[in-house]
């Protein structure tokens, strides 16, 4: 089992940059598949980003693509999401997950285990 803590929300103008970090505490952190995902009021939850155990593969929704980056440092046992040219569509709760097995995983129903959140709000 893992455990997962978000952080790095928070407050940011239209086309600002934010770097969310989630750390992971538990079982081996390169054993997991990692995933950013995102809540708007009203919405459901829907993918942003994944990345493979080592780090070398990675897939974006096409929402985000060329604006987001999503990494790992397995030996700190922590995802990033840096986020670049903020819009206010993206503004929403977003949520770190992990999965032991199969990859890509771009569902939310495939991951077993998430964080509490952290807000993003992109103001105009």
């Amino acid at each position: 089992q893992v455990q997962l803590v978000e952080s790095g929300g928070g407050l940011v103008q239209a086309g600002g940059s934010l770097r969310l970090s989630c750390a992971a505490s538990g079982r081996t952190f390169s054993s997991y598949i990692m995933g950013w995902f995102r809540q708007a009021p009203g919405k459901e939850r829907e993918f942003v980003a994944t990345i493979n155990w080592s780090g070398r593969s990675t897939y974006y929704a096409d929402s985000v693509k060329g604006r987001f980056t999503i990494s790992r440092d397995n030996a700190k046992g922590t995802l990033y999401l840096q986020m670049n040219s903020l819009k206010p569509e993206d503004t929403a709760v977003y949520y770190c997950a992990a999965d032991h097995s199969g990859w890509p995983r771009r569902q939310a129903t495939e991951y077993d285990y998430w964080g509490q959140g952290t807000q993003v709000t992109v103001s105009s």
